[in-house]
């Protein structure tokens, strides 16, 4: 095992400080990479203070990791030494379930291993994430990143990304549907590029005037303010698919209304409870809520080859190491554009 430095939280209610973990040796198909960058997503925040409840501490947060490969075992065929890949949200599943055997990790039946505060079937105890200098992983969770993408920018990808990508691609979003992509923050922002680059017309629908100008540089080529009545009449029964970013509980409804019959509005933003839906806004025209978590393995590298295609990254601020406390204040004031990349060289 190797003793490496990291940056975790200790309690619920505790700052995040650096602190001593260990990593496993190379088994037969593992890869050692030396992260270079992570990204800071909600999700971090949300278990470091135990919002979800079931957190194990210390907290070692990040699952949003591009670095270099340091290593590999001797069964490992994939990956070279030196070769730029990235880890996202999962280091393992049972990989025999029906879920798994469909290339959809993430619903494993069994449960899939998270890269942070997972079970740790080879250490004991649980998984340690990005926030540190090292990450050994089974290969079939490692991903390729195309060479031509700015790195530090693609970090996100592998949270705000897939999350975003897979339910356009789930729900065949294509060239000349009308596409809503309701909230614009880390996700949405990434929803829009995708929306754009598969073809669609997009959408931004907002309560707040000011984020659209903003929105249509990211490749809006509308902005609803979902506050204007009037505004949101004109565009009833008109959406193909919208993609609800919302993070925190809302009133699905008015969105409902928006989409034509048949179709569906897709839910990626709020894990808690809601506001209740009346039935009418999906049974007048047959329309479906949906929900969708992160990607499959496959699925993520095909999202990646796609950025690589279209030079698609995320809008991102750099930060160091020992500013996280202050990244996360700013994470739930909303004050980022869109998401926090830290340097790990910084630590």
């Amino acid at each position: 095992m190797a003793t490496i430095k990291a940056y975790g939280a200790k309690s619920s209610d505790a700052a995040l400080e650096e602190l001593q973990i260990e990593r496993r040796d190379l088994n037969p198909k593992d890869v050692k990479i030396s992260i270079d960058y992570c990204g800071v997503c909600h999700s971090d925040i949300h278990t470091v203070r135990n919002d979800w409840g079931g957190s194990k501490y210390p907290v070692i947060p990040g699952h949003e990791i591009i670095g270099r490969v340091e290593a590999v075992g001797e069964d490992v065929s994939a990956f070279k030494v030196g070769q730029t890949v990235g880890v996202g949200c999962m280091v393992d599943s049972c990989r025999s379930c029906p879920s798994c055997q469909h290339d959809l990790e993430q619903f494993c039946e069994e449960g899939m291993v998270g890269t942070y505060n997972g079970k740790d079937k080879h250490l004991g105890g649980h998984t340690f994430g990005g926030y540190s200098q090292q990450i050994v992983v089974d290969e079939h969770f490692v991903l390729n990143v195309p060479e031509n993408l700015d790195l530090k920018a693609t970090a996100p990808l592998l949270c705000a990304g897939i999350t975003t990508w897979s339910p356009l691609r789930h729900w065949n979003v294509k060239k000349s549907d009308k596409v809503g992509v309701i909230g614009l923050g880390g996700l949405g922002h990434m929803g829009i590029k995708f929306a754009n680059a598969l073809g669609a017309h997009v959408v931004m629908i907002t309560r707040s005037e000011n984020k659209a100008q903003d929105a249509k540089k990211l490749g809006a080529h509308e902005v609803l303010i979902s506050k204007d009545q009037s505004e949101m009449k004109k565009h009833m029964n008109s959406f193909d698919f919208l993609l609800n970013t919302i993070p925190v509980k809302h009133d699905m409804n008015p969105y409902l209304s928006l989409l034509k019959r048949d179709k569906t509005m897709c839910l990626v933003g709020a894990i808690e409870p809601l506001e209740p839906m009346h039935g009418a806004s999906v049974i007048l025209g047959r329309k479906r809520v949906s929900g969708s978590l992160i990607g499959g393995i496959k699925e993520t590298q095909e999202m990646l080859d796609f950025c690589g295609e279209h030079n698609i990254t995320c809008d991102v601020e750099m930060i160091k190491m020992q500013t996280i406390n202050e990244a996360y204040e700013r994470v739930t004031s909303s004050d980022v554009k869109y998401r926090f990349v830290i340097d790990m060289k910084s630590l």
